[in-house]
């Protein structure tokens, strides 16, 4: 695989099947988060579908974004598109999924956070890591609340901590979780028995009218969080020094402003 996305569709064009690729832990970068854009729009030209999925190459679903886009100069450009990707599979012509192995951090979380379902393996574990970097998740901000509450959230967000896919079982973000080796046969279960016999067009509208309370939420926090994020926390020199330390691999010396 040499592209950041592949996409693939089952013989009746009913499933689109999104991979993310990139060496060293399917890092979400801003040519990943286009190609993901772009294939969502194509995607949504096809009247048949009927269920769409992300998952990563490889052992990951994904380590996160990419640190050195989100440094002084470039986190103004990327953090708008990567908002607009969530935005995108909010507005998704057909239910969405993330089909998750390994580690699923940072940004890939949030990218999970923004399908209707996700699909893990029980080895599977999931953090939001920013607040180790000076920062915070402004997307798992606005989504994680509304999809198992303000407790759960604040712990992952302020916390930092790896949690195992069991966790968001009990949390009900995870539907269950099944062993490595049965993880594709549990998303083909998944969209054979209770998908594929349905209309796509009943589907696309049922997906939205789900969708349609969180969606409006996350429509008016995010911005406030982008901004948040954007003209207030990357004006301290903590969440410079964070992102240097990151770079320079070594421990942050924080002056808490």
């Amino acid at each position: 695989m040499t592209e950041p996305v592949q996409v693939a569709f089952n013989a009746d064009q009913t499933r689109a099947a999104f991979t993310i690729h990139l060496p060293s832990g399917n890092i979400i970068t801003a040519d990943m988060v286009a190609a993901l854009r772009w294939g969502l729009e194509s995607a949504a030209e096809n009247p048949h579908l009927k269920l769409i999925t992300i998952e990563g190459d490889g052992a990951d679903f994904s380590f996160g974004a990419s640190i050195p886009e989100h440094a002084p100069g470039e986190i103004d450009r990327i953090l708008p598109e990567m908002h607009a990707l969530v935005y995108d599979l909010l507005d998704a012509p057909a239910p969405t999924a993330a089909i998750v192995r390994g580690r699923c951090f940072g940004g890939g979380f949030e990218l999970a956070l923004a399908c209707d379902f996700i699909f893990a393996d029980e080895t599977a574990t999931f953090s939001l890591p920013e607040i180790a970097l000076g920062v915070f998740p402004p997307a798992a901000s606005a989504l994680l609340p509304l999809r198992v509450g303000a407790a759960r959230a604040t712990r992952a967000i302020l916390s930092g901590e790896v949690t195992s896919a069991d966790d968001w079982v009990q949390a009900g973000l995870i539907h269950r979780a099944v062993p490595p080796a049965a993880l594709g046969a549990e998303v083909d279960a998944g969209f054979v028995d209770r998908l594929a016999p349905r209309s796509a067009a009943a589907l696309r509208h049922a997906a939205a009218a789900a969708r349609m309370l969180l969606a409006s939420q996350v429509r008016e926090l995010l911005p406030k969080l982008e901004r948040l994020y954007l003209d207030d926390l990357m004006r301290t020199q903590d969440a410079v020094e964070g992102i240097d330390a990151f770079m320079a691999r070594r421990a942050p010396h924080w002056t808490d402003r």
